[in-house]
């Protein structure tokens, strides 16, 4: 079947990879429809993702249909419209014990840890699939971009009224901005950039958005969703005394913490990592009740055949994009695209490491990104 290999920083190529297999017991098989375009698989693309090796197969949001279905599956037939957790946790560490299985100490996300859903199919636990008919498959890609803010807001324990500070509005910043609204408190954004400033005045006129940074003692939430190391550690200056601070990005640079600061005004600092199967549950139901704009936020789109030069123009310095999806599987290899058959099976990259530190098991047979918080 086709994909799209990320080989080398900025160095995508088409290559045929083998058939996904059938389905076992707990699994089934998907075919991709969508996939979002994350901060992760663009900060794999520069090369600047710490946790994504090469050769990579990028994608973890995902817009499936399942094809079919292993043994003892019941909650998802052939037919079926889903959403799709890209996290394989263990089940049995101290955090997936805990019921935080976004955080399982050996967790594997798909596109990240190992390859992704830019193929054309995927054989997958049954469980991490959310389904949701009435939806289209662009919808259902957004779903765990959507989970990510969802799960920070939540993480913050967010109050009504509450005043809230979100630096960076990226759609991991929309995403927070999303739910923060949902929770009835009172928000500001900071975006330097005029295009993406003026696209959340237009689409959020209750949110104050700002061109410059607010002064100290502004909010008492503050969400970091930029990834940057200087802004991430000057997010404490806008917190006021009890306040909290939660960091959404993720950077692999150290962050210098002003640690007097901390203390006077008692800080709480929180971390937040991937989202739940219950953000999952929930971001379909307000996604068919109406309550999400998210539709508005793709504003660039491709075929399976044009990511090489899509990404790099989707890349490039100035450009407009707020979110691009891919629509996998069209136009795939048309006249002129070169593609190049992956490594024989026999030498082809192993997911026993996945298999045997997780009981969940992603079943492709190849070496498979959005940088948001995908760790």
């Amino acid at each position: 079947m086709k994909a799209i290999q990320l080989t080398a920083p900025h160095q995508l190529q088409a290559v045929s990879i083998p058939e996904a297999l059938p389905p076992g017991p707990g699994e089934a098989r998907v075919k991709v429809h969508v996939m979002g375009v994350c901060g992760t698989d663009v900060a794999g693309y520069l090369g600047k993702m710490p946790f994504i090796e090469y050769p990579r197969i990028l994608g973890h949001e995902l817009g499936v249909e399942v094809l079919e279905v292993g043994a003892g599956v019941s909650h998802v037939k052939p037919g079926d419209r889903c959403a799709m957790e890209p996290y394989l946790n263990c089940g049995h560490c101290h955090a997936c014990s805990q019921g935080k299985s976004n955080c399982c100490e050996s967790l594997q996300v798909l596109g990240v840890h190992t390859d992704g859903g830019l193929c054309e199919k995927l054989t997958l636990p049954a469980a991490k699939l959310h389904v949701a008919n009435d939806l289209s498959f662009e919808q259902l890609a957004l779903v765990e971009m959507l989970g990510i803010g969802c799960h920070a807001v939540n993480r913050a324990g967010l109050k009504a009224g509450e005043a809230v500070l979100i630096l960076g509005a990226g759609p991991i910043g929309m995403t927070v901005l999303e739910f923060a609204l949902l929770s009835g408190a009172r928000v500001s954004v900071y975006e330097p950039g005029a295009t993406r400033r003026e696209f959340v005045k237009r689409l959020y006129p209750e949110a104050s958005v700002l061109e410059d940074l607010p002064p100290e003692l502004s909010a008492q939430v503050v969400f970091d969703a930029t990834g940057y190391a200087s802004s991430m550690a000057a997010a404490f200056r806008f917190a006021k005394f009890t306040g909290r601070v939660v960091y959404v990005g993720i950077t692999k640079e150290p962050i210098a913490l002003d640690d007097p600061l901390l203390h006077r005004r008692e800080l709480t600092l929180l971390a937040s990592r991937n989202a739940l199967p219950t953000d999952f549950t929930l971001i379909l139901d307000l996604m068919k009740q109406g309550r999400l704009r998210t539709t508005e936020w793709i504003t660039h789109r491709c075929q399976m055949n044009d990511v090489p030069e899509s990404m790099q123009a989707w890349t490039a310095p100035g450009s407009a994009v707020v979110k691009a999806v891919i629509k996998v599987g069209l136009g795939c290899f048309s006249a002129g695209f070169h593609q190049q058959p992956v490594r024989p099976e026999s030498q082809a990259p192993s997911l026993s490491a996945v298999q045997q530190k997780a009981p969940v098991r992603l079943r492709v047979r190849c070496r498979s990104v959005g940088l948001p918080c995908h760790s």
